[in-house]
């Protein structure tokens, strides 16, 4: 063990027992990383397989060395950086409170319904498939129209509540230790840290204020899409943001990141092929092996396992098998049981006992659903476009004409779930010439003038044509059926 070993060398050297020439750790730099990994335990494989690996990479005389512009480290949040369980993830407790307490927000039936199962299955886990999704689109609507100000502020007023089944931490203070001092580690040996987590990024960026030395601008989450007060789902390109405008959430989820995602969202934000990577989940795996597969650099992989079921809720049995599964897969596996000298600080206590159901207990009645103002029988606007296929600039045909079909078919479907179309043949007169192509009528019903011009952008650019003729006819309609 490297520390045990500076301390018999420092000994031996006291002693006249080594000459001159020995190498070694010195005293000083022994008790230095004590200082630093004070809440580790002393031997642990992961913290002396990292230490030896950040030594290496930046002494500039070793072959593993890495310039500092590629020391990139990237790290889940929830379960690697933070508690997931007291009782469950950070970003469902929010959203489980936006739902059934916050009282500025009033959900309809179905978001009520979402949100008490968030309440009722939060400690046996049993939710239903696809929840990484279903909880993503739900927070998506439950947060939209607020500014990131308010949103923020939400999630402060939240955090600062007591974790549930410990005394002594409020969620805003649920982080562990030891990892806490893996960052710092990092960030004083020159690397770029960033947080790549399945939460949302705004969630993430108030989460870790004050608490981990990550710039907001290194911080990948959960995204949704956002626009200014005042644009009201009208197209960026055409929006002009104003002087009274201030950026709210929308409804619009743009990315879950976990699994690939993780990845995609690593390429696209960073640039730079991390050549660290710590999680502690399957979600994370993605992550892990783009990081160490292919590298350039040498690369390591960290997974923390959650086997403390006396100072956290962890499940030994369980993570038993992962660890096995995590070591084969050429990830360094750190157990907060065995390699934590304490996990939230040394004041916390697990007490086994949840407020859960308690603290969220609600009576709550779903939004009035307002009546919508009925229709006019039989009333309807058909949209009929003419769509040419010759190419704009040549004239010739872009598609054969069962390649044109097709092609057409695919958007319309797209767009607007059915269709009709006839073939036609165009034609005009340039100078003394006729000019003929193979043209495409589209009738459309029960459908808007948006969807509409949205559908013929597409087959502008597809079918490379100036512009697409569209008639916008009142008419009446009926599915008949008959007596």
């Amino acid at each position: 063990m490297k520390k045990l070993v500076a301390v018999f060398l420092t000994l031996a050297m006291m002693l006249g027992l080594c000459s001159f020439g020995c190498a070694f750790a010195s005293a000083e730099e022994t008790y230095e990383y004590e200082e630093i990994f004070a809440d580790w335990n002393d031997g642990a494989p992961a913290l002396e397989a990292l230490i030896e690996y950040v030594e290496a990479v930046t002494d500039e005389n070793s072959p593993d060395y890495i310039p500092p512009a590629d020391r990139i480290a990237v790290f889940d949040m929830d379960g690697t950086l933070c508690a997931e369980l007291c009782p469950t993830y950070l970003e469902y407790y929010l959203l489980a409170w936006r739902i059934l307490k916050d009282p500025t927000y009033t959900p309809d039936a179905e978001m009520l319904e979402f949100g008490r199962m968030l309440r009722d299955h939060a400690i046996d886990k049993d939710y239903p498939d696809g929840m990484d999704l279903l909880h993503a689109t739900h927070a998506a609507k439950a947060y939209a129209g607020m500014t990131l100000r308010e949103f923020a502020d939400f999630v402060n007023r939240c955090i600062l509540r007591n974790a549930d089944g410990f005394e002594g931490m409020t969620w805003a203070s649920a982080f562990y230790t030891p990892m806490i001092e893996v960052v710092d580690y990092l960030n004083d040996n020159g690397f770029k840290v960033y947080i790549c987590s399945g939460s949302d990024r705004f969630i993430c960026r108030t989460f870790t204020e004050g608490m981990l030395d990550i710039p907001f601008e290194n911080i990948i989450g959960m995204d949704v899409d956002l626009e200014a007060t005042g644009q009201n789902g009208e197209d960026g390109l055409k929006y002009v943001f104003k002087a009274g405008d201030d950026i709210v959430r929308t409804d619009r989820l743009l990315i879950k990141n976990l699994k690939m995602n993780k990845v995609k969202q690593i390429v696209q934000e960073i640039g730079h092929k991390p050549v660290l990577s710590f999680g502690n989940s399957g979600g994370d795996v993605s992550m892990h092996m783009y990081t160490i597969s292919a590298n350039p650099y040498r690369s390591a992989a960290f997974m923390l396992v959650a086997d403390d079921d006396v100072r956290d809720y962890g499940n030994p049995e369980k993570t038993e098998a992962l660890k096995e599964k995590w070591a084969n897969s050429g990830f360094h596996v750190i157990s907060m049981r065995d390699d934590f000298r304490t996990i939230y600080g040394d004041n916390v206590i697990k007490t086994g006992v949840f407020r859960w159901m308690e603290d969220l207990a609600e009576n709550r009645e779903p939004a009035p659903v307002e009546a919508a103002p009925a229709p006019e029988m039989n009333e309807d606007i058909q949209y009929v476009l003419y769509l040419g296929t010759n190419d704009k600039d040549t004239n010739k045909p872009v598609f054969t004409q069962a390649e044109a079909q097709e092609k057409l078919k695919d958007i319309l479907v797209r767009h607007f779930g059915g269709y009709t179309i006839q073939d036609a043949l165009g034609g005009w007169v340039d100078g003394d010439k006729l000019y003929q192509e193979y043209t495409l009528v589209i009738y459309l019903s029960d459908t808007t003038e948006e969807a509409v011009h949205a559908a013929a952008d597409e087959l502008i650019e597809t079918f490379r044509q100036n512009s697409v003729l569209i008639q916008a006819n009142p008419t009446k309609t009926e599915f008949y059926a008959g007596k």
